[in-house]
């Protein structure tokens, strides 16, 4: 059995059950810790002591929207790989997001929990559990996981 991997996932998304609720759901299913934040300036002053290796961020919070989250991460961060979830049309290829080269993928919500793990491992590949390709196929449960979960839990 390999060890799990020293850095870790970040998740920020104003939803807190919908964070919480994503990150037990990815735990079970990557190698590596993962921490969630519902408030993207608690998640800036924490990351430089979480050692991240890949960071899940919403766009629309309150205090700061995911992009100047993202420009504030890439101060500190530069080659931290970054994935946008939003309940909001957006594209990589918006102009808001041309310069951001650490952002590497916007996941439109609703979305399956596996997709957001498969993006994880696409980007930061150390993520993956020993046996994930395998198990991405025999995975049969699939849970979608609502734009609005929070209201639902």
């Amino acid at each position: 059995m390999s060890t799990p991997s020293t850095k870790s996932l970040v998740i920020v998304d104003d939803e807190q059950s919908y964070t919480e609720l994503l990150a037990q759901l990815l735990q079970e299913h990557l190698h590596c810790p993962i921490h969630s934040f519902s408030r993207p300036l608690a998640a800036l002053e924490a990351l430089p002591g979480l050692n991240p290796g890949l960071l899940v961020t919403d766009y629309y919070m309150p205090q700061i929207n995911g992009v100047e989250f993202i420009r504030r991460v890439e101060k500190s961060h530069p080659d931290l790989p970054v994935i946008m979830i939003t309940g909001h049309m957006m594209e990589l290829e918006d102009p808001d997001h041309l310069h951001l080269p650490s952002l590497k993928s916007v996941l439109p919500k609703p979305f399956n929990w596996r997709q957001l793990a498969d993006e994880v491992i696409r980007h930061w590949p150390e993520a993956a559990a020993p046996g994930h390709a395998a198990a991405c196929k025999s995975q049969t449960p699939k849970v979608q996981i609502p734009k609005n979960a929070a209201a639902d839990l």
